[in-house]
């Protein structure tokens, strides 16, 4: 699967900031004169909206496979309606999540397996990776407190601290695995200072 230039990723645990700093790169990047297309996963489109509500709600409890097909249908609509059309009218797409979060929360926390997964990829997303991922890491139990404190409460901020540690470690495991593409980012510090470590990331890997 090959790098898509244009095309980056912010991924981590819950509550790195990624949200934020999504948002401090765009602006960043538009003031440079870029036109700059901002989007989540899942969600990102209307079908998506309807299937985030389903994935991230409570009270939903899901089987696994099920979990794993419907953030497949999320990303099936999301690239076609609205990444790889931004890409081809030459604008830059910075996504808060996109298939890192699914190899290390289905695949590293649930158990599903990484070969299925993997071939999922090659059948909804074929050639299409991030340029660029900035894997934003922290305590987990730092991470949690910090939605708490935001009142955020889903159905994954609901699983154990194991669980998310799972998570941490299989986050671990793709930055060590693609060392060109996942640059990982300290998000323990202020958020002023990650987004001054992310553009210069930036700079250096576009030059």
């Amino acid at each position: 699967m090959s790098r898509v230039k244009g095309f980056i990723s912010f991924e981590g645990i819950e509550g790195s900031g990624k949200s934020t700093q999504v948002k401090a790169l765009a602006e960043h990047l538009r003031a440079k004169g870029h036109n700059v297309i901002e989007t989540v996963e899942p969600g990102g489109t209307k079908i998506g909206n309807k299937i985030r509500k389903l994935l991230l709600e409570p009270g939903n409890h899901m089987d696994p496979m099920a979990e794993l097909l419907l953030y497949y249908s999320d990303r099936a609509q999301h690239v076609r309606e609205v990444i790889y059309p931004a890409i081809l009218d030459n604008n830059i797409v910075i996504t808060d999540r996109f298939i890192d979060s699914t190899v290390a929360y289905q695949g590293y926390a649930r158990g599903i397996d990484l070969g299925l997964i993997n071939t999922l990829n090659n059948i909804v997303i074929p050639d299409m990776k991030p340029f660029l991922t900035f894997l934003l890491d922290m305590d987990v139990e730092e991470g949690l407190r910090r939605n708490r404190r935001a009142q955020k409460e889903d159905r994954f901020e609901l699983e154990t601290v194991e669980f998310h540690n799972r998570v941490r470690k299989g986050f671990h495991q793709i930055a060590y695995e693609e060392p060109e593409r996942i640059k990982i980012v300290d998000a323990s510090l202020s958020v002023k200072e990650i987004s001054r470590k992310v553009i210069e990331i930036l700079e250096k890997s576009w030059h």
